[in-house]
């Protein structure tokens, strides 16, 4: 009963943090989303930052299981690719997080979260192979540091473009997936 509580307050927070980032998020919405009195989701998790990091830490093991499900023998630069589709189709699903970069409570919050960090590292470790691995058959450019690759594969996650594409209300989120690919592995330049 108390993993199925928690199990929900994640879930809630997840989708406030999605809608509405971790700014507006307040821990009365996600009380009353869950049905459950402040006080009780006080006893889960002591803290907004607590909250933010819980539902972090479950992202990551998501993101920790896809990665484990995706073939063996699939080309790095497909796994790439797979991952960043992962990602953009979560957020346009409503169910990726928006976390501010720059505070500090949450930072250190989340620093602490042993899952969290855990799950980040491993994650951001199997990337790195993977970009190496890429630039090291041509496919990626070498002359980038693979962590400005990293980073800028991670920031498809919380993309500004999605939405913006989606509002104009001329492509499927299909479509706004594969464009966003697109210049994000292929660039601007016309081939």
């Amino acid at each position: 009963m108390l993993q199925a509580r928690e199990d929900a307050i994640i879930r809630a927070v997840n989708l406030l943090l999605a809608e509405k980032g971790f700014e507006a998020m307040t821990v009365d919405e996600v009380a009353a989303n869950v049905g459950i009195a402040k006080a009780s989701l006080y006893k889960h998790f002591p803290s907004k930052e607590d909250l933010a990091a819980a539902a972090m830490a479950h992202l990551m093991g998501q993101a920790r299981a896809f990665l484990d499900s995706l073939p063996g023998d699939m080309p790095s630069l497909q796994r790439l690719r797979a991952v960043v589709h992962w990602t953009m189709a979560l957020k346009l699903a409503g169910e990726m997080p928006s976390l501010p970069s720059q505070n500090s409570t949450l930072r250190a919050t989340l620093v602490k979260h042993t899952d969290y960090m855990d799950g980040l590292m491993d994650v951001s470790d199997r990337l790195g192979e993977w970009i190496e691995a890429a630039q090291a058959q041509g496919l990626i450019n070498p002359a980038l540091p693979a962590i400005a690759v990293l980073y800028t594969l991670y920031a498809r996650a919380c993309d500004p473009v999605l939405e913006f594409l989606r509002m104009s209300g001329q492509h499927s989120d299909a479509e706004i997936i594969e464009l966003v690919l697109g210049t994000c592995f292929d660039g601007l330049n016309s081939r």
